[in-house]
């Protein structure tokens, strides 16, 4: 028997407030929430949400029950069906990235595994359902192409660059662009002009995230970058010890200056558990990332250790594999849906204004 219209109103005003993870905007209103059905004590819906919130899916169903339980308690049965929700991206800043957050993972030096971190990401977001092109912005040192085992030019069609697929996750890198072992000597200018072409002139697609793995350091690509396009924000990764630390909080403040939100840290190289004993060793100190997160009230996305599989994941061009290897697949997971999670606080919290072109 349908419900009275009175019963419907007072269930969609007990739904009314339940926000879309990606706009932070009403999901009733939306039409995310629909197909509402009562029957008796029996409450059945459809929850629509897009793909950009794939990976906290499961997080926000369990969130709609919780909420559907509390505000309406009468419901002895609440079915809630799963469907997905087109939302194009649209075109971002003087470039017209069509993509709907752009995140550049940084580190205030090299060598704390920032590539790795950037590559695994884009793969544990593209695993859970997204869709996510990887851009290499380390022109000195592009190590993606190797870390993804894949490698050829990409082909230019109608002047727009095609480029390098990796099992359906598009990757543009100047690796793909010099010739093995040679090293790019630019000034700034041409530095700026490369990426400011792998933005505009690339063929992404539609994409809900665009990850761009940043030179190690404070140099001037965020404030290219800045200028660009709004960017959703920066992930820092940094290793445990006081030297990582000092120079991460320089790239935090970098970002900062430049008006780049800070995402979320991430501890790699947090310790090390012995294969053989199991006892963990913490080779580059422990938790001093943890510390200084929770000191400037940024999000910790993960604590990744030092782990033999990652290693030789990278060095044999099989990274996409840590989202396979049951022994890290978990750590990889928690950071993307933790960094997709905070992003949809913040859309709660502040919900965005469609983004305009800047002009220069």
């Amino acid at each position: 028997m349908a419900a009275d219209s009175s019963t419907m109103e007072h269930v969609q005003a007990a739904l009314a407030d339940f926000p879309d993870p990606e706009t932070g905007r009403s999901a009733l209103k939306l039409e995310q929430i629909r197909d509402i059905e009562i029957n008796g004590k029996e409450l059945s819906l459809t929850l629509a949400l897009t793909s950009h919130s794939a990976a906290i899916r499961e997080d926000v169903r369990a969130a709609l029950e919780q909420s559907i339980r509390q505000q309406l308690p009468e419901y002895q049965q609440v079915t809630i069906q799963d469907a997905i929700h087109e939302r194009p991206a649209t075109a971002l800043g003087e470039v017209a990235l069509t993509a709907k957050s752009v995140i550049a993972v940084g580190s205030g030096k090299g060598g704390v595994g920032k590539s790795t971190i950037a590559c695994s990401l884009a793969v544990a977001l593209k695993a859970a359902g997204s869709k996510v092109g990887l851009m290499d912005a380390d022109v000195y040192g592009p190590s993606i192409p190797h870390l993804m085992g894949v490698d050829g030019k990409p082909e230019i069609v109608d002047k727009k660059i095609t480029p390098v697929d990796a099992d359906g996750l598009p990757i543009m890198s100047m690796g793909f662009l010099v010739p093995p072992g040679e090293a790019v000597v630019w000034r700034g200018p041409m530095l700026h002009g490369a990426i400011l072409q792998f933005l505009r002139d690339t063929r992404w697609g539609d994409l809900d995230y665009l990850i761009i793995d940043m030179p190690p350091g404070t140099g001037d690509i965020a404030l290219t970058l800045s200028q660009s396009l709004p960017l959703t924000g920066a992930v820092v990764v940094c290793t445990p010890q006081d030297v990582a630390l000092i120079d991460a909080v320089k790239a935090i403040a970098m970002f900062q200056k430049v008006n780049i939100d800070i995402l979320g840290m991430v501890e790699n190289m947090s310790g090390f558990v012995c294969p053989d004993c199991n006892s963990q060793h913490d080779i580059f100190g422990s938790g001093g990332a943890e510390a200084q997160a929770n000191a400037m009230k940024i999000p910790l996305l993960a604590k990744i250790p030092i782990h033999i599989p990652i290693r030789s994941n990278g060095d044999s061009g099989k990274t996409v594999d840590n989202l396979q290897e049951d022994s890290c697949q978990p750590w990889f997971e928690s950071m993307a849906r933790k960094l997709v999670q905070h992003l949809a606080t913040a859309a709660a919290a502040e919900p965005p204004q469609p983004q305009l072109p800047i002009l220069n």
